[in-house]
């Protein structure tokens, strides 16, 4: 059995990384949500809310400026705020100077107790725009009491390969942080759908307000209906309770009683040769992944 799972998306513009007293805006932001919203379990916030740059400021030095490494004094001051919070803390993304010197777009995840869980590098940089290194991890957390959660960021979700790996390492819940000012959110949203449903895995979209992003931000359920959304790019919260579990049940019994897309395969049946990637689908390490948890 798991717990019900109280989320709270915060589309919003982003804090300005230059202003004084960032870190301590945020850090009110954060304790007037869950003021407000006292029974949050998981809060988070979209694509680069803490490193955002005025209309005359060049992304380029905001991004140099604004990296800095992983557990320097912005973590320390993310972690205090989860704790002081009570909260699993999910402050969005960040740039971040790699040990190799290179800079990544990093979304980091903050336990209740103040302790960084998590923290994933952006695999698919939106080219030629995005400037930012690569990651090449998939990577999930889990919430004790809940399920596993996945993340992935913005021009992630345009390949299919992320979630569908999410799932196969048993994610209940992919979150998908995002910065998306332009015409193709209303592609997002179908894609958000259609991840969850053939990977039978609830999807939460959470997209930037304007100026940063036009929002209509979303949460889907693992069959593919949307339980929650904004219908606006206006600065707002999205709040749902998700019971994590429900992906798991989906995968067992089908999609509507029916479809189990993680059970296709006859016994025996010989792997699948997937020239695209030099690779291979083999139905017993298929079936070893999705809701078991142990894949990875």
């Amino acid at each position: 059995m798991t717990s019900p799972l109280p989320i709270c998306l915060v589309q919003s513009a982003a804090r300005h990384h230059a202003s004084a007293g960032a870190l301590d805006a945020f850090a009110a932001d954060v304790r007037r949500i869950t003021r407000t919203h006292p029974g949050t379990r998981l809060l988070a916030f979209p694509e680069l809310h803490l490193s955002g740059h005025r209309p005359d400021e060049d992304p380029g030095e905001v991004m140099r400026a604004a990296a800095e490494p992983l557990d320097g004094p912005r973590d320390a001051a993310l972690a205090r705020i989860a704790r002081e919070a009570g909260v699993w803390l999910v402050p969005g993304t960040l740039y971040e100077r790699g040990e190799d010197g290179r800079i990544y777009n990093t979304a980091p995840v903050y336990s209740p107790g103040g302790e960084r869980v998590a923290a994933y590098r952006k695999i698919f940089p939106w080219r030629p725009y995005e400037t930012t290194a690569a990651g090449a991890e998939f990577v999930t957390f889990d919430l004790p009491g809940h399920g596993r959660v996945g993340l992935s960021i913005c021009y992630d979700a345009w390949f299919p390969e992320v979630s569908r790996h999410l799932a196969w390492q048993g994610a209940d819940l992919v979150l998908n942080l995002v910065r998306t000012p332009t015409v193709d959110r209303a592609q997002e949203l179908v894609l958000a759908r259609a991840h969850a449903i053939v990977n039978q895995v609830a999807m939460a979209s959470l997209n930037a307000a304007q100026p940063d992003g036009i929002g209509r931000s979303l949460v889907v359920d693992p069959e593919g209906r949307v339980r929650a959304e904004a219908a606006s790019a206006t600065e707002q919260l999205v709040t749902d309770v998700l019971d994590l579990g429900e992906a798991r049940r989906v995968r067992a019994y089908g999609t509507a009683g029916l479809t189990r897309v993680w059970n296709p395969f006859e016994e025996g049946q010989a792997p699948l040769e997937l020239p695209l990637y030099g690779g291979r689908i083999d139905p017993a390490r298929w079936r070893a992944g999705a809701g078991s948890g142990d894949a990875g």
